[in-house]
Protein backbone atom coordinates (compact mmCIF):
# COMPACT_ATOMS: atom_id res chain seq x y z
CA UNK A 1 0.00 0.00 0.00
CA UNK A 2 1.17 3.49 -0.83
CA UNK A 3 2.93 5.42 1.92
CA UNK A 4 1.36 8.72 0.83
CA UNK A 5 -2.23 7.42 1.21
CA UNK A 6 -4.36 7.56 4.37
CA UNK A 7 -7.50 5.46 4.87
CA UNK A 8 -10.32 7.00 6.94
CA UNK A 9 -12.98 4.61 8.27
CA UNK A 10 -16.61 5.41 9.11
CA UNK A 11 -18.15 4.60 12.49
CA UNK A 12 -20.24 1.78 10.98
CA UNK A 13 -17.85 0.06 8.61
CA UNK A 14 -19.08 -2.79 6.39
CA UNK A 15 -17.42 -6.15 6.95
CA UNK A 16 -16.56 -8.55 4.09
CA UNK A 17 -18.30 -6.64 1.25
CA UNK A 18 -19.19 -8.32 -2.05
CA UNK A 19 -19.31 -5.02 -3.95
CA UNK A 20 -16.99 -2.02 -3.71
CA UNK A 21 -18.20 1.31 -5.11
CA UNK A 22 -14.94 3.14 -5.86
CA UNK A 23 -15.23 6.84 -6.65
CA UNK A 24 -12.58 9.56 -7.17
CA UNK A 25 -13.42 12.95 -5.67
CA UNK A 26 -11.93 16.42 -5.98
CA UNK A 27 -13.64 19.21 -4.04
CA UNK A 28 -17.14 17.73 -4.23
CA UNK A 29 -18.55 18.89 -0.87
CA UNK A 30 -21.67 20.14 -2.66
CA UNK A 31 -22.76 16.67 -3.81
CA UNK A 32 -20.79 14.07 -1.83
CA UNK A 33 -23.30 13.68 1.00
CA UNK A 34 -26.23 13.11 -1.34
CA UNK A 35 -24.14 10.80 -3.50
CA UNK A 36 -23.16 8.51 -0.58
CA UNK A 37 -26.84 8.36 0.44
CA UNK A 38 -27.69 7.32 -3.15
CA UNK A 39 -25.07 4.55 -2.94
CA UNK A 40 -26.53 3.20 0.30
CA UNK A 41 -29.98 3.22 -1.27
CA UNK A 42 -28.71 1.44 -4.38
CA UNK A 43 -26.85 -1.20 -2.34
CA UNK A 44 -29.98 -1.94 -0.29
CA UNK A 45 -32.22 -2.17 -3.39
CA UNK A 46 -29.75 -4.49 -5.15
CA UNK A 47 -29.62 -6.84 -2.17
CA UNK A 48 -25.83 -6.89 -2.02
CA UNK A 49 -23.36 -6.29 0.80
CA UNK A 50 -21.38 -3.29 -0.33
CA UNK A 51 -18.81 -0.71 0.71
CA UNK A 52 -18.29 2.82 -0.59
CA UNK A 53 -14.67 3.89 -1.09
CA UNK A 54 -14.08 7.55 -1.94
CA UNK A 55 -10.60 8.28 -3.35
CA UNK A 56 -10.23 11.88 -2.27
CA UNK A 57 -7.76 14.59 -3.29
CA UNK A 58 -9.85 17.51 -2.07
CA UNK A 59 -8.97 20.66 -0.17
CA UNK A 60 -12.56 21.20 1.03
CA UNK A 61 -14.82 19.15 3.38
CA UNK A 62 -15.46 16.28 0.93
CA UNK A 63 -13.68 13.63 3.03
CA UNK A 64 -15.27 14.72 6.30
CA UNK A 65 -18.78 14.61 4.85
CA UNK A 66 -18.23 11.26 3.12
CA UNK A 67 -16.99 9.57 6.31
CA UNK A 68 -19.90 10.99 8.31
CA UNK A 69 -22.30 9.45 5.78
CA UNK A 70 -20.76 5.99 6.12
CA UNK A 71 -18.15 5.86 3.34
CA UNK A 72 -14.53 4.85 3.57
CA UNK A 73 -12.22 7.63 2.35
CA UNK A 74 -8.75 7.09 0.91
CA UNK A 75 -6.86 10.39 1.08
CA UNK A 76 -4.29 10.62 -1.74
CA UNK A 77 -2.35 13.44 -3.40
CA UNK A 78 -3.94 15.00 -6.47
CA UNK A 79 -2.49 12.97 -9.34
CA UNK A 80 -5.22 12.45 -11.94
CA UNK A 81 -8.42 10.47 -12.46
CA UNK A 82 -6.79 7.27 -13.70
CA UNK A 83 -4.20 7.39 -10.93
CA UNK A 84 -7.00 7.57 -8.34
CA UNK A 85 -8.21 4.12 -9.43
CA UNK A 86 -4.64 2.77 -9.40
CA UNK A 87 -4.14 4.10 -5.86
CA UNK A 88 -7.44 2.55 -4.75
CA UNK A 89 -6.79 -0.99 -5.97
CA UNK A 90 -4.92 -2.26 -2.87
CA UNK A 91 -7.78 -1.01 -0.66
CA UNK A 92 -10.66 -2.60 -2.58
CA UNK A 93 -12.22 -5.46 -0.59
CA UNK A 94 -15.20 -6.46 -2.74
CA UNK A 95 -14.99 -9.09 -5.48
CA UNK A 96 -17.04 -6.78 -7.70
CA UNK A 97 -16.08 -3.13 -8.31
CA UNK A 98 -18.37 -0.35 -9.51
CA UNK A 99 -16.76 2.88 -10.74
CA UNK A 100 -18.23 6.30 -11.41
CA UNK A 101 -18.39 9.96 -10.38
CA UNK A 102 -19.70 11.48 -7.14
CA UNK A 103 -21.35 14.49 -8.80
CA UNK A 104 -24.80 12.81 -8.80
CA UNK A 105 -24.93 12.72 -12.60
CA UNK A 106 -24.81 8.92 -12.58
CA UNK A 107 -27.76 7.46 -10.69
CA UNK A 108 -26.21 5.11 -8.13
CA UNK A 109 -29.63 4.44 -6.66
CA UNK A 110 -30.04 2.06 -9.61
CA UNK A 111 -27.07 -0.31 -9.46
CA UNK A 112 -29.17 -3.47 -9.64
CA UNK A 113 -28.48 -4.16 -13.36
CA UNK A 114 -24.72 -4.16 -12.67
CA UNK A 115 -25.10 -6.55 -9.73
CA UNK A 116 -27.27 -8.88 -11.85
CA UNK A 117 -24.61 -8.99 -14.58
CA UNK A 118 -21.91 -9.71 -12.00
CA UNK A 119 -23.98 -12.58 -10.65
CA UNK A 120 -24.34 -13.91 -14.20
CA UNK A 121 -20.55 -14.15 -14.46
CA UNK A 122 -19.70 -11.03 -16.47
CA UNK A 123 -16.25 -9.56 -15.73
CA UNK A 124 -16.62 -6.11 -17.30
CA UNK A 125 -19.87 -4.17 -17.47
CA UNK A 126 -20.15 -0.85 -19.29
CA UNK A 127 -22.92 1.58 -18.52
CA UNK A 128 -24.48 3.15 -21.59
CA UNK A 129 -26.09 6.56 -21.45
CA UNK A 130 -27.17 6.30 -25.08
CA UNK A 131 -29.07 3.08 -24.43
CA UNK A 132 -30.54 4.47 -21.25
CA UNK A 133 -31.74 7.98 -20.39
CA UNK A 134 -29.96 11.31 -20.80
CA UNK A 135 -31.71 14.12 -18.95
CA UNK A 136 -32.12 17.26 -21.09
CA UNK A 137 -29.10 19.50 -20.55
CA UNK A 138 -27.03 16.74 -18.92
CA UNK A 139 -24.62 16.27 -21.83
CA UNK A 140 -23.31 19.18 -23.94
CA UNK A 141 -24.21 18.84 -27.66
CA UNK A 142 -20.50 18.68 -28.55
CA UNK A 143 -20.10 15.56 -26.39
CA UNK A 144 -23.45 13.97 -27.23
CA UNK A 145 -23.45 14.34 -31.01
CA UNK A 146 -19.76 14.53 -31.88
CA UNK A 147 -17.11 13.66 -29.29
CA UNK A 148 -18.49 10.49 -27.72
CA UNK A 149 -20.04 8.94 -30.88
CA UNK A 150 -16.93 9.62 -32.98
CA UNK A 151 -14.38 8.30 -30.48
CA UNK A 152 -16.61 5.30 -29.71
CA UNK A 153 -16.83 4.50 -33.43
CA UNK A 154 -13.04 4.82 -33.82
CA UNK A 155 -12.41 2.43 -30.94
CA UNK A 156 -14.96 -0.07 -32.26
CA UNK A 157 -13.31 -0.02 -35.70
CA UNK A 158 -9.77 -0.44 -34.36
CA UNK A 159 -10.62 -3.20 -31.87
CA UNK A 160 -13.61 -4.85 -33.59
CA UNK A 161 -15.78 -4.16 -30.54
CA UNK A 162 -19.42 -3.11 -30.19
CA UNK A 163 -19.55 -0.56 -27.39
CA UNK A 164 -22.10 2.23 -27.56
CA UNK A 165 -20.62 4.67 -25.00
CA UNK A 166 -16.94 4.23 -24.19
CA UNK A 167 -16.74 7.42 -22.12
CA UNK A 168 -19.46 6.47 -19.67
CA UNK A 169 -17.84 6.74 -16.25
CA UNK A 170 -20.27 4.31 -14.59
CA UNK A 171 -18.83 0.87 -15.21
CA UNK A 172 -18.25 -2.38 -13.35
CA UNK A 173 -15.33 -4.79 -13.28
CA UNK A 174 -14.38 -7.74 -11.12
CA UNK A 175 -11.51 -7.15 -8.73
CA UNK A 176 -9.55 -9.96 -10.39
CA UNK A 177 -10.01 -8.43 -13.85
CA UNK A 178 -9.13 -4.99 -12.48
CA UNK A 179 -5.78 -6.38 -11.37
CA UNK A 180 -5.21 -8.20 -14.65
CA UNK A 181 -5.75 -5.18 -16.88
CA UNK A 182 -2.89 -3.41 -15.05
CA UNK A 183 -4.26 0.10 -15.51
CA UNK A 184 -1.47 2.58 -16.37
CA UNK A 185 -3.24 5.80 -17.42
CA UNK A 186 -2.94 8.71 -14.99
CA UNK A 187 -5.69 10.93 -16.40
CA UNK A 188 -8.87 10.89 -18.51
CA UNK A 189 -7.50 8.28 -20.91
CA UNK A 190 -8.08 5.60 -18.26
CA UNK A 191 -11.60 5.28 -19.74
CA UNK A 192 -10.32 4.16 -23.15
CA UNK A 193 -7.47 2.09 -21.71
CA UNK A 194 -9.89 0.11 -19.55
CA UNK A 195 -12.23 -0.57 -22.48
CA UNK A 196 -9.33 -1.52 -24.77
CA UNK A 197 -7.79 -3.88 -22.23
CA UNK A 198 -11.16 -5.52 -21.63
CA UNK A 199 -10.99 -6.49 -25.32
CA UNK A 200 -7.31 -7.50 -25.19
CA UNK A 201 -7.93 -9.62 -22.08
CA UNK A 202 -11.07 -11.14 -23.63
CA UNK A 203 -13.12 -10.31 -20.57
CA UNK A 204 -16.71 -11.47 -20.58
CA UNK A 205 -18.37 -8.11 -21.26
CA UNK A 206 -21.89 -6.68 -21.11
CA UNK A 207 -23.57 -3.27 -21.39
CA UNK A 208 -26.43 -1.98 -19.24
CA UNK A 209 -28.53 1.15 -19.81
CA UNK A 210 -28.14 3.86 -17.16
CA UNK A 211 -29.64 7.22 -16.24
CA UNK A 212 -27.45 10.28 -16.81
CA UNK A 213 -28.56 13.42 -14.97
CA UNK A 214 -27.73 17.11 -15.03
CA UNK A 215 -25.20 18.67 -12.69
CA UNK A 216 -26.58 20.17 -9.49
CA UNK A 217 -27.41 23.87 -10.00
CA UNK A 218 -24.65 25.01 -7.64
CA UNK A 219 -21.97 22.65 -8.96
CA UNK A 220 -19.46 23.40 -11.74
CA UNK A 221 -18.23 20.36 -13.70
CA UNK A 222 -14.50 19.61 -13.82
CA UNK A 223 -14.33 20.33 -17.56
CA UNK A 224 -15.87 23.77 -16.96
CA UNK A 225 -13.51 24.38 -14.08
CA UNK A 226 -10.54 23.67 -16.36
CA UNK A 227 -11.77 25.77 -19.28
CA UNK A 228 -13.11 25.33 -22.82
CA UNK A 229 -10.04 23.37 -23.96
CA UNK A 230 -10.48 20.58 -21.39
CA UNK A 231 -12.96 18.41 -23.39
CA UNK A 232 -10.73 18.62 -26.46
CA UNK A 233 -7.67 17.66 -24.40
CA UNK A 234 -9.57 14.73 -22.87
CA UNK A 235 -10.63 13.57 -26.34
CA UNK A 236 -7.09 13.82 -27.69
CA UNK A 237 -5.48 11.82 -24.88
CA UNK A 238 -8.21 9.18 -25.23
CA UNK A 239 -7.40 8.93 -28.95
CA UNK A 240 -3.73 8.57 -28.03
CA UNK A 241 -4.58 5.57 -25.83
CA UNK A 242 -6.59 3.99 -28.66
CA UNK A 243 -3.79 4.46 -31.20
CA UNK A 244 -1.02 3.26 -28.87
CA UNK A 245 -2.85 0.11 -27.75
CA UNK A 246 -4.24 -0.40 -31.25
CA UNK A 247 -0.95 0.04 -33.14
CA UNK A 248 -1.38 -3.33 -34.85
CA UNK A 249 -4.51 -2.03 -36.62
CA UNK A 250 -2.35 0.47 -38.53
CA UNK A 251 0.48 -2.00 -39.16
CA UNK A 252 -0.29 -5.68 -39.60
CA UNK A 253 -3.07 -5.85 -42.20
CA UNK A 254 -1.99 -2.75 -44.16
CA UNK A 255 1.52 -4.22 -44.13
CA UNK A 256 0.28 -7.54 -45.56
CA UNK A 257 -1.48 -5.63 -48.35
CA UNK A 258 1.64 -3.61 -49.17
CA UNK A 259 3.81 -6.72 -49.04
CA UNK A 260 1.54 -8.62 -51.43
CA UNK A 261 1.41 -5.67 -53.84
CA UNK A 262 5.18 -5.28 -53.72
CA UNK A 263 5.80 -8.96 -54.43
CA UNK A 264 3.41 -8.80 -57.39
CA UNK A 265 5.40 -5.91 -58.82
CA UNK A 266 8.83 -7.35 -58.03
CA UNK A 267 9.00 -11.11 -58.55
CA UNK A 268 7.42 -11.31 -62.06
CA UNK A 269 9.93 -8.69 -63.25
CA UNK A 270 12.99 -10.61 -62.05
CA UNK A 271 14.22 -11.31 -65.58
CA UNK A 272 12.97 -8.19 -67.36
CA UNK A 273 9.90 -6.14 -68.29
CA UNK A 274 6.44 -7.76 -68.38
CA UNK A 275 3.61 -6.59 -70.66
CA UNK A 276 -0.01 -7.12 -69.64
CA UNK A 277 -2.41 -5.84 -72.28
CA UNK A 278 -1.67 -2.18 -72.96
CA UNK A 279 0.54 -1.87 -69.85
CA UNK A 280 4.27 -2.58 -69.71
CA UNK A 281 5.73 -3.06 -66.25
CA UNK A 282 9.39 -2.16 -66.40
CA UNK A 283 12.26 -1.16 -64.12
CA UNK A 284 10.59 1.79 -62.39
CA UNK A 285 7.59 -0.39 -61.51
CA UNK A 286 10.05 -2.87 -60.02
CA UNK A 287 11.58 -0.14 -57.86
CA UNK A 288 8.09 0.78 -56.66
CA UNK A 289 7.54 -2.88 -55.82
CA UNK A 290 10.80 -2.99 -53.86
CA UNK A 291 9.68 0.03 -51.82
CA UNK A 292 6.30 -1.60 -51.12
CA UNK A 293 7.93 -4.88 -50.03
CA UNK A 294 10.30 -3.07 -47.67
CA UNK A 295 7.60 -0.93 -46.09
CA UNK A 296 5.06 -3.76 -46.00
CA UNK A 297 7.42 -6.24 -44.35
CA UNK A 298 8.41 -3.65 -41.76
CA UNK A 299 4.75 -2.96 -40.97
CA UNK A 300 3.94 -6.67 -40.67
CA UNK A 301 6.81 -7.31 -38.28
CA UNK A 302 6.09 -4.22 -36.19
CA UNK A 303 2.42 -5.21 -36.10
CA UNK A 304 3.33 -8.66 -34.78
CA UNK A 305 5.58 -7.12 -32.12
CA UNK A 306 2.82 -4.74 -31.03
CA UNK A 307 0.43 -7.68 -30.66
CA UNK A 308 2.99 -9.51 -28.56
CA UNK A 309 3.62 -6.44 -26.38
CA UNK A 310 -0.11 -6.10 -25.67
CA UNK A 311 -0.69 -9.81 -25.15
CA UNK A 312 -2.62 -9.77 -21.87
CA UNK A 313 -3.92 -13.32 -22.29
CA UNK A 314 -0.57 -15.04 -22.85
CA UNK A 315 -1.83 -16.73 -26.04
CA UNK A 316 -0.44 -14.50 -28.79
CA UNK A 317 3.31 -14.60 -28.08
CA UNK A 318 3.60 -18.42 -28.08
CA UNK A 319 1.73 -18.59 -31.39
CA UNK A 320 4.17 -16.24 -33.13
CA UNK A 321 7.17 -17.88 -31.51
CA UNK A 322 6.03 -21.18 -33.00
CA UNK A 323 5.77 -19.55 -36.43
CA UNK A 324 9.23 -17.98 -36.15
CA UNK A 325 11.41 -20.57 -34.39
CA UNK A 326 14.86 -19.14 -33.87
CA UNK A 327 17.08 -21.73 -35.63
CA UNK A 328 14.92 -22.32 -38.69
CA UNK A 329 14.08 -18.65 -39.22
CA UNK A 330 17.70 -17.60 -38.83
CA UNK A 331 18.75 -20.21 -41.39
CA UNK A 332 16.08 -19.06 -43.87
CA UNK A 333 17.07 -15.42 -43.33
CA UNK A 334 20.71 -16.26 -44.04
CA UNK A 335 19.71 -18.21 -47.16
CA UNK A 336 17.64 -15.28 -48.46
CA UNK A 337 20.53 -12.90 -47.74
CA UNK A 338 23.06 -15.08 -49.58
CA UNK A 339 20.70 -15.63 -52.52
CA UNK A 340 20.24 -11.88 -52.73
CA UNK A 341 23.99 -11.40 -52.87
CA UNK A 342 24.20 -14.01 -55.62
CA UNK A 343 21.56 -12.28 -57.75
CA UNK A 344 23.61 -9.10 -57.60
CA UNK A 345 26.75 -10.75 -59.02
CA UNK A 346 25.77 -10.37 -62.75
CA UNK A 347 25.31 -6.63 -62.31
CA UNK A 348 28.68 -6.33 -60.55
CA UNK A 349 30.34 -8.19 -63.45
CA UNK A 350 28.65 -5.90 -65.96
CA UNK A 351 29.81 -2.93 -63.94
CA UNK A 352 33.44 -4.15 -64.02
CA UNK A 353 33.36 -4.93 -67.77
CA UNK A 354 32.18 -1.40 -68.57
CA UNK A 355 35.08 0.30 -66.82
CA UNK A 356 33.24 0.61 -63.53
CA UNK A 357 30.27 2.40 -65.04
CA UNK A 358 26.78 1.01 -65.48
CA UNK A 359 25.54 0.67 -69.08
CA UNK A 360 22.78 2.90 -70.35
CA UNK A 361 19.32 1.43 -70.06
CA UNK A 362 18.09 -1.31 -67.73
CA UNK A 363 19.16 -4.76 -68.79
CA UNK A 364 18.46 -8.17 -67.26
CA UNK A 365 21.27 -7.90 -64.66
CA UNK A 366 19.64 -4.74 -63.26
CA UNK A 367 16.30 -6.52 -62.82
CA UNK A 368 18.02 -9.49 -61.16
CA UNK A 369 19.93 -7.15 -58.84
CA UNK A 370 16.75 -5.46 -57.59
CA UNK A 371 15.24 -8.85 -56.77
CA UNK A 372 18.47 -9.65 -54.99
CA UNK A 373 18.28 -6.38 -53.07
CA UNK A 374 14.75 -7.28 -52.01
CA UNK A 375 15.98 -10.64 -50.68
CA UNK A 376 18.87 -8.95 -48.87
CA UNK A 377 16.50 -6.53 -47.15
CA UNK A 378 13.92 -9.21 -46.35
CA UNK A 379 16.54 -11.60 -44.98
CA UNK A 380 18.09 -8.99 -42.71
CA UNK A 381 14.72 -7.65 -41.50
CA UNK A 382 13.47 -11.17 -40.76
CA UNK A 383 16.63 -11.97 -38.80
CA UNK A 384 16.41 -8.82 -36.65
CA UNK A 385 12.65 -9.28 -36.17
CA UNK A 386 13.27 -12.83 -34.93
CA UNK A 387 15.81 -11.54 -32.43
CA UNK A 388 13.35 -8.96 -31.10
CA UNK A 389 10.49 -11.47 -30.99
CA UNK A 390 12.51 -13.89 -28.89
CA UNK A 391 13.81 -11.02 -26.77
CA UNK A 392 10.23 -10.21 -25.79
CA UNK A 393 9.88 -13.78 -24.53
CA UNK A 394 12.96 -13.34 -22.36
CA UNK A 395 11.66 -9.99 -21.05
CA UNK A 396 8.30 -11.56 -20.17
CA UNK A 397 10.02 -14.34 -18.19
CA UNK A 398 12.04 -11.75 -16.31
CA UNK A 399 8.97 -9.92 -15.03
Amino acid sequence: MSGDAELLLPASDVQDPQLSIVIPALNEQVTIGKFVEWCHEGIAKAGVRGEILIVDSSTDRTAEIAVSKGARVLKVPRRGLGRAYIDALPYIRGQWVLLGDCDCTYDFREIGPFVEKFREGYEYIMGSRFRGYIEPGAMPPLHRYFGTPVTTAILNIIFSSRFSDIHCGMRGITRDAFRRIDLRSQSWEYASEMVIKSVHCRLRTAEVPIRFLRDAPDRLSHHKRLGWFSPWQAGWINLKAMFVYGASFFLFRPGLLLLALGLLLTLPLTFGPVTVGPLTFSFHWKLLGLSAVTLGLQCVYMGILSRVLYDFTGDIAPRWLRRFPYTRTTALSAAAFLLGLGLGVPLVREYARNGYTLPNGFQAPSYLAVTGLMLLVAGFMTFTFTLLLHATQGAARGK
